[in-house]
């Protein structure tokens, strides 16, 4: 297949580089590792063993032309490059698979694409990009893959089966909407928790306590599930997207919250992308993994104390970055 890979971060530079040393045939549309990839290709350093493959690189959409499969890989505060980052790789018949966190990415393509085009990956993984063109992938690797708003169809088992072929685990959702609250499950806690850690445990357990004019370390996973009063915290805004997903008719594993805090100890000490862009001073993917889940948790009449706290918290230190402080 021709792919392109459009975000060319940890997740897409990942999961392009199984693809391309499979035998695909990918291309990743690149800014500023365009020089390194185009050189020296994309190394993945892994306890599953380290490997380099050189897909192709280009610097625009045209260069690519239209393809069969596109992988998006932003992060969702890029959705508006949709529009201009998109067209030129997308024909009649070409998929169009997010692999991006949160709630509203698919609904966002549908408004340039057929829905019957669009897809939606949950990555289940540990990564970090550690320098150009190169990822660290630290635990696991799953996809779930799912049509938007419909059942699979016979190229979503045929696209899982070229994941499979390639290393990466992949599994088909009947549902891709209950999909998304199960990783939101994980995602909410162990993102939001890890960077509103640095406003102090007090911020998140009192609306009305301001935020420390010098932010505290923002907490690994590894940290939070090692003291008891964040690991609560971590129980409770799971129990929160449960009720919510229950609310909405996604009816989801009661011990789904256990296996997940099971799995993550065996990350370590490991660092959700959400703390890397704070970290880094870049902009939170705030209205994907954290504002759309509780405007739909109020519209489902579910009371959610901790994750409104949690987003005020997200907003305010978001704000700070913004600013300068």
């Amino acid at each position: 297949m021709k792919i392109a890979v459009v975000g060319c971060g940890a997740v897409g530079s990942y999961y392009g580089a199984m693809l391309n040393r499979a035998g695909q045939d990918v291309h990743f549309l690149l800014r500023s590792d365009y020089d390194t990839v185009r050189r020296q290709g994309v190394s993945i350093r892994s306890p599953l063993g380290d490997f380099n493959t050189c897909p192709r690189a280009a610097r625009t959409s045209e260069e690519i032309g239209v393809c069969d499969l596109v992988l998006i890989a932003l992060k969702t505060t890029a959705n508006g490059e949709f529009a201009k980052l998109l067209p030129p790789l997308v024909g009649p018949q070409t998929a169009v698979l997010t692999l991006q966190n949160g709630l509203g990415n698919e609904e966002t393509l549908a408004k340039l694409f057929l829905p019957s085009q669009i897809l939606g990956g949950l990555c289940f993984v540990c990564l970090n990009r550690i320098a150009p063109g190169v990822v660290q992938h630290h635990d696991h690797g799953l996809i779930m893959l799912g049509e938007f708003q419909r059942r699979p169809e016979p190229r979503t088992l045929d696209l899982a089966e070229m994941f499979n072929r390639a290393g990466v685990v992949c599994k088909v959702s009947d549902n891709l909407a209950r999909a998304h609250w199960e990783k939101l499950v994980w995602n909410i806690p162990f993102n939001g928790l890890g960077v509103a850690s640095a406003a102090g445990h007090a911020a998140l357990l009192n609306p009305s306590q301001p935020l420390s004019p010098r932010p505290e370390p923002c907490l690994t996973t590894e940290r939070l599930l090692d003291d008891g009063k964040w690991e609560a915290l971590v129980r409770e805004l799971m129990s929160e997207v449960l009720n919510t997903a229950t609310a909405l008719g996604h009816a989801l594993e009661p011990a789904l919250a256990g296996k997940m805090i099971a799995r993550t100890r065996t990350m370590g000490a490991y660092k959700a992308s959400t703390i890397l862009d704070f970290e880094r001073g870049q902009p939170l993917e705030l209205e994907s993994l954290f504002l759309e889940p509780l405007r739909q948790a109020r519209e489902a009449g579910v009371v959610t104390p901790r994750l409104v706290v949690l987003c005020k918290v997200l907003v305010q230190l978001d704000r700070s970055r913004a600013q300068g402080g």
